[in-house]
Formats: C-alpha cells, structure tokens, sequence
C-alpha cells in the first residue's frame, strides 16, 4: 500500500507560526522528517510512536543529502505510513519543497504541499520592518544570496536589482551581504540606502542590525551576525525605530527553563513566549495515576462523610476528579464538604469545575493551611481528606491531626521523572546554558536535580539563575544547599512571571 507524505512548511521559528493544518498533520503522522531550521519544539506534536529523523539542510551541512533524503519519503510512503517532511519556513519558497514534490510525483506517490509562514515575510515584522510601504514604493524584489556573488555567469543580475525600485529582501545571504551591498553601489544605488539584516527572527536569539549600504560591511564586522538572517534593503528599513515591537517584550532575550511537567507546561511557556522569552521545556516529572487505587476509589465512595475536602495542587484538582466522573456524572454526588485550597492556582482549577473555595490561606504552607482551617472553625472530630500526591510532605495532616481532626491522607496522582529528549531541549540546556530555570514544585526541583544536578548545573554556569513558585519549591531548593534567586509573591504562574520580569528589568 502506499502511504502520504505531506511537505509541511513549519514557519520561520515561532513556534506559534505553524498552521493549524501543520499541526494536524504532524499530530498523526507516523515518521516526521525535520530541518535544522525548525522549531525542534513541533516534534512533541508526533505522537509517541512517531519516527523522528533529522533531515539537516543548513547552509553548506547537509548530513543527510538530498537524494538519500528523498528516497527515504519515497521508501516510508511505500510502507504505508503517513509521512510529514517538515520544513522551515515556506516549502515552495527556497525550501527545495518543489523539487522533492517532484520526486514524489516521478515516483508516484501521493502527496500534499502545506503552506507555511515564509521567513520572507515574518522575520522582517518581528524585526519591526515592513516589507512595503507606500511611501516607499510598492515593489518587493525577492532575490536568494546563497550564490557567490562575484562568481561569472551567476543566475541573479545583480545591475537590474540595483536598478529596480522599492524595497529588496535578500535570503541566506550572511557571509555575503558585504559584497552584495558593494556591487548594488557600484551599479547606481545610493550608498545611504538603509539596510537592515534580522538574524534568527521570531525566535528569542533575534538579533537585528541596520545601517547603509556603505556602512553594512564594517558594521558586520565589529558586530558579527550568525545565520539564519534575512536582509531588507530600502527606506522602509528606517520604520523599524518606532515598529521594533517584538525586541521590545520585556523578556526578550531571556532563555528560560520551564521545568513542569509536558502536559502542564503549556500556560507558562505559552507566557514567557509572549513576554518574549526564549523557553526550553524540560519537562522534569510526568504525572501518572498512585500505585494504588484502592484507597481513593474508597474515599470517593465514602465522600458523604467528609467533612472538608482539602486540595495541595492543581494536580490533585485534576487527578482527583478524573477518578470522580468514572464514578459519578453528577457533581453534586460530591456531597455537602467544604473545600479548602492551598493556593490561587489550586484555586482556579476549582472554579473551572464552579466549585466555591471555602479556605484558601496566604501562603501555600501546610501550617497556613491548618491555621486557615483552625480559624474557620474548631477541627476536633472533623473528617478531613487531603487529596493531594502520593509522596507528599507529612506536616499537614500531623498539624490537623495535633487540631484533633480525622485525617485521611489520599494519593490522588504521582509524580515519576520524565528523562524523554524528543526535542532535544536538555542538550542544548547541558551544552550553552540558560538565563533562568523555573520551578513550580518541589518534586520539579527533586526530579529537575536528579537528571541535572543543580550545584553542578550553577557552577557551570554561573549566571544561571533560579525562580520558585512558593515556600514549599523554595524548601526543596534549601535541602540542596540552595536559595532561589526569587521567590514569586503570589503563588502562581502569573506571579512567577511578574517576578521575573521585575529581576530582570532591574
């Protein structure tokens, strides 16, 4: 049988850029074949049995060539298998996409080309230059600087560019602009031409470089830019002062670590992205059901005679009404408890499901927790169940029990380390380092220290700084010998973010 092989285009680096159909595809394909060029991050799309192959395609490496990268589509497809070329960018824009379409087709078979967002016109808006502008002509010339431009016979006529009015955008052309810029003078254009070269655009390693056509060359020199880079060339150029938006997030140029678990890292890599951040998810911990499930499928039996219901997590939230709604399609079945949550996020996963907090404490500790429910009314002879990890810190239920209260301690979730790299995050943490490493938990500190060991990790990097969500990440960090660099005030992936950005504002 045959199968599908889908040229995908990925987009520029955001990961954010891929298209809704990208992601489909990718989310059911059973090989995906990937560039260089893409956000490694897509590959957690795949399904887990999905085969992985790195296709190469960077400049003048090419680990895999070209033909023996076309014959594995070919012989993938002819297994049946639903194949995803992922490619930076556009496929159909200096991607080669048509030429392996071409040798889809000679061999017969089937394929589907999916746009994708062109560096052509996405690095240039992240580097605050638009392509046109009416008062700056409504051409747009699109020319590849892969080719040597001093080499005889070459295929781009570089006196017509010069020539042509409007603006001029320049593909792969890095080690080249300097001769490029050269010959467009020589050929007529005005040396005072504003040029601008944007070099890893949409990513958190953006960087951007402007200056005139006579100027680039020295410029590049004192200020070398490594590619991926696209070059604008024309007056447009000189918009980018007031339309620099991206460069301006007030995390911009910050690699941080999210270390929570891949499921759950979604919400505050999602942020850090849109404050500008550079993440690397390095999921620490995987959340699976208890070893046992015994013991809650008979507190969820016996929930009547509860008198609270405590929550130390979200995760609990979540774990712990995964079990509920296999036993009961009516939340009301809950009963008449009161509920108690140890923070704000523990708190909003309540609400999602309408469910009224009747304590919450200020910190998340277990002695405010016993505190907050001591002041809301006396404990002796109380039923409490605290829903919570498998392996979690006993002082709660012995302040409620000391109280007088009858504690059930019952493990709704456990935590296991995650040591999958499938995007390939955790060696290029291991080899360049970081800026800052988040922690949400005490057991994404534990499980993060187990696979990276932390006072290694800092020596190594010295500027590598430490963010805890709380009290309880934070004493996790104490039993290692270390002090977080900040501890959020609110309790929350909001209030982590906020108190990043404050260090790092000042």
């Amino acid at each position: 049988m045959k199968g599908m092989v889908y040229l995908v285009g990925a987009g520029p680096g955001d990961a954010g850029l891929l298209t809704q159909r990208g992601a489909e595809l990718i989310g059911r394909a059973d090989v995906v074949v990937y560039d260089a060029l893409v956000n490694a991050d897509l590959l957690r799309l795949a399904p887990p049995g999905a085969e992985i192959i790195y296709g190469g395609k960077r400049a003048e490496n090419h680990p895999l060539p070209q033909a023996e990268l076309n014959a594995i589509l070919i012989a993938k497809a002819r297994e049946g298998r639903t194949v995803v070329r992922l490619k930076g960018g556009d496929p159909y824009i200096f991607g080669r996409g048509g030429e392996e379409a071409w040798e889809l087709a000679q061999a017969g078979i089937p394929f589907e080309v999916v746009p994708g967002v062109s560096s052509l016109s996405a690095v240039p808006n992240y580097g605050g230059i638009p392509l046109t502008h009416r008062e700056h002509g409504s051409i747009l010339t699109v020319i590849s600087g892969h080719e040597d431009p001093a080499k005889p016979g070459g295929k781009v006529d570089w006196a017509q560019v010069a020539r042509t009015p409007g603006t001029k955008a320049i593909l792969m052309a890095t080690p080249r602009i300097g001769q490029i810029a050269q010959l467009l003078v020589q050929h007529g254009m005005d040396s005072a031409t504003p040029i601008g070269l944007v070099s890893w655009g949409t990513t958190g390693r953006q960087k951007t470089l402007t200056g005139t056509l006579g100027t680039i060359a020295e410029t590049l020199a004192s200020s070398p830019l490594s590619p991926p880079t696209v070059a604008v060339i024309g007056g447009v150029v000189d918009r980018r002062a007031k339309l620099n938006w991206f460069e301006r997030r007030p995390l911009f140029g910050q690699r941080i670590v999210v270390t929570r678990a891949a499921t759950q890292a979604g919400k505050l890599a999602t942020q850090l992205r849109e404050h500008g951040a550079e993440v690397l998810e390095l999921p620490t911990i995987k959340i699976e059901p208890p070893t046992k499930h015994d013991l809650i499928v008979d507190a969820i039996a016996g929930l009547n005679s509860y008198d609270w219901l405590v929550f130390t997590s979200a995760n609990g939230v979540t774990a712990f009404f995964d079990f509920f709604f296999k036993a009961f399609d009516d939340l009301r079945d809950l009963g008449g408890a009161r509920i108690a949550a140890v923070g704000p996020g523990t708190a909003a996963r309540l609400k999602e499901l309408h469910l009224k907090v009747d304590v919450m404490p200020a910190e998340a500790l277990g002695k405010k927790v016993a505190k907050a429910l001591s002041d809301y009314e006396s404990m002796e002879n109380l039923r409490v169940v605290l829903l919570r990890a498998e392996k979690a810190n006993p002082e709660l239920p012995e302040l409620l029990a000391e109280m007088g209260a009858i504690v059930d301690d019952i493990p709704c979730y456990r935590t296991v380390p995650e040591t999958e790299d499938r995007n390939g995050a955790a060696a290029r943490f291991r080899e360049t380092g970081a800026d800052w490493i988040t922690f949400t938990s005490a057991s994404t500190v534990e499980n993060f220290h187990a696979r990276f060991p932390l006072p290694e990790i800092l020596a190594k990097f010295p500027d590598l700084k430490t963010a805890s969500i709380g009290p309880e990440t934070s004493k996790a960090l104490a039993a290692l010998g270390l002090k977080p660099t900040l501890e959020a005030r609110e309790h929350t992936i909001e209030g982590l973010i906020a108190a990043i950005g404050k260090k790092v504002k000042t």
